[in-house]
């Protein structure tokens, strides 16, 4: 799975004015927690929290104070506009032994029913995932060139990557490859 680096900046509990101050100079307050790890108050420069990667699943070498942390993106609080980010969560997951984690996923191939005039629809585009530090998987790739016109991909016919554990319903759908409409004739004058 993929990491990224990040420097964090001490913070000191309850000036709101020096909170303000670090505002306005570009940082962002962050919290650290965790099962079995000491809660740390700091803050991450705006140009760090902009560059995180989006759209998918990492996870943050923190440094703070000499320390490093290993941690989840929990949740990123914005503004009232959503485009200014106010507050950021990291879950120090460095102690647990598995982790609950949603994961990309990733279709390949072209299914047959789409080259008989079907249409490939995607209805999940991540699934929950338990697994190890060490088997988090970045994506989970699902061949879909075998799917037929009206065919549907379930949970339950996805194979995990090694040391996961899929927790989505095996009845949930994923994907299916929808009939073409039948165009409907003029009626004769």
């Amino acid at each position: 799975m993929k990491r990224v680096q990040v420097t964090l900046t001490p913070r000191e509990l309850g000036k709101k004015s020096e909170l303000k101050k670090r505002r306005k100079e570009g940082f962002v307050p962050v919290e650290i927690y965790g099962k079995g790890a000491e809660n740390v108050h700091a803050y991450i420069s705006l140009k760090d929290l902009r560059a995180l990667p989006k759209g998918e699943t990492f996870l943050i070498e923190a440094y703070i104070g000499g320390e490093k942390r290993l941690c989840m993106l929990r949740e990123l609080q914005t503004g009232w506009l959503g485009d200014n980010p106010v507050h950021l969560d990291l879950q120090d997951v460095s102690h647990m032994k598995e982790i609950d984690i949603e994961v990309p996923v990733e279709f390949v191939g072209t299914p047959v029913g789409v080259s008989l005039g079907g249409t490939f629809e995607p209805l999940l585009h991540s699934l929950t995932v338990r697994a190890r530090l060490e088997n988090l998987p970045e994506k989970i790739t699902v061949d879909v060139s075998n799917l037929g016109l009206g065919d549907a991909l379930h949970v339950r016919d996805i194979s995990p990557p090694e040391g996961c554990t899929i927790l989505d319903s095996p009845d949930e759908t994923v994907a299916v490859v929808l009939e073409p409409e039948a165009e409907e004739s003029a009626p004769a004058e």
